[in-house]
């Protein structure tokens, strides 16, 4: 019986762990209940997150959904927090803070981000930063090469 490459090329991909990672290059935040429950499937298929570019907003609360052993940042990744507003289209265009959406927000970070944002003056209607580095290494590791 003949084995042809491709008949092998299949096999070996068919038993193959799969290694699903979520790759965030450009991401500005959105809809805290969809990144919710975007990060808790990414977070239940045991999937990794490699932030290599921003990820801002609500797209920070990969920090307190996906396992911290799942998370890792580039020499690119930023990451920006502020506080959770209410939908500019239902407040006529007008950035209006939520207090209950900052609280959710701040209850699903893990204590080193909650920690640096109390270090830098809490979250305001500003956005605050963190390039690559040595601030962002005590949150999350950076990214071996393997990933």
């Amino acid at each position: 019986m003949r084995i042809t490459f491709l008949a092998l090329l299949f096999l070996a991909l068919a038993v193959a762990p799969a290694r699903a990672v979520l790759h965030i290059t450009r991401d500005h935040g959105g809809y805290v209940e969809e990144y919710k429950t975007k990060y808790k499937r990414i977070r239940d298929r045991g999937e990794r997150v490699i932030i290599d570019g921003i990820c801002n907003s609500a797209c920070t609360l990969v920090f307190g959904i996906v396992p911290m052993n799942k998370i890792c940042v580039t020499p690119k990744a930023s990451v920006g927090f502020h506080q959770a507003y209410y939908d500019k289209a239902f407040t006529f265009g007008i950035k209006v803070t939520s207090l209950d959406g900052t609280s959710d927000l701040m209850s699903y970070y893990p204590q080193t981000v909650k920690d640096w944002i109390r270090r830098n003056g809490g979250l305001t209607t500003e956005m605050k930063k963190i390039k690559n580095g040595v601030e962002l290494w005590k949150i999350v590791d950076p990214c071996p090469e393997e990933w």
